[in-house]
């Protein structure tokens, strides 16, 4: 049986939405970080979990392989850009709002993070979550957006009961 889907306009809208928010929220908190914020560069102590602590991040998540992509952001935003493309597409078809609003959420944390790297060569962040000497490697708004996104199509796809004949 083939399922054929159709665009749904307003849908389409609503992740494009979600998209272009978590895009300018990432970019807007970036500027006021670097630009204001931290003039002059500096560690910001909030609370006993958490700081302002300015880092760019030439690697992939969490500064996996930042040796190895050192040089090579472009490579490193090609692939992300990739990977954009098919959310992007899949957004297009997304079966639910909040399936659409999730994965919008994704793409423009996705696209914030590749528009540092295209810019700058790497990726700001800022946010440093610690308990006690233990450190969470920093993030930003952009990082935040992608796993909120993600964590939405985990916990909102459609479950399917066992197959019966694996048992």
């Amino acid at each position: 049986m083939v399922v054929k889907r159709t665009l749904n306009v307003s849908r389409v809208f609503l992740g494009l939405a979600c998209a272009v928010s978590a895009f300018s929220i990432d970019q807007l908190s970036k500027f006021a970080i670097v630009e204001i914020v931290m003039q002059p560069p500096r560690n910001i102590y909030i609370t006993s979990f958490f700081n302002i602590t300015l880092s760019y991040n030439k690697g992939i998540s969490f500064g996996i392989f930042s040796s190895y992509f050192e040089n090579s952001s472009t490579i490193l935003s090609f692939a992300t850009s990739l990977v954009v493309g098919f959310l992007f597409v899949w957004m297009l078809y997304a079966k639910t709002r909040v399936q659409t609003m999730a994965i919008g959420l994704i793409v423009g944390g996705a696209v914030g993070n590749i528009f540092d790297r295209m810019r700058q060569g790497a990726v700001t962040d800022f946010i440093d979550l610690h308990l006690g000497s233990w450190h969470w490697p920093t993030f930003n708004g952009a990082d935040i957006a992608i796993v909120v996104g993600a964590a939405l199509v985990v916990f909102t796809s459609p479950r399917s009961p066992p197959d019966d004949s694996t048992r």
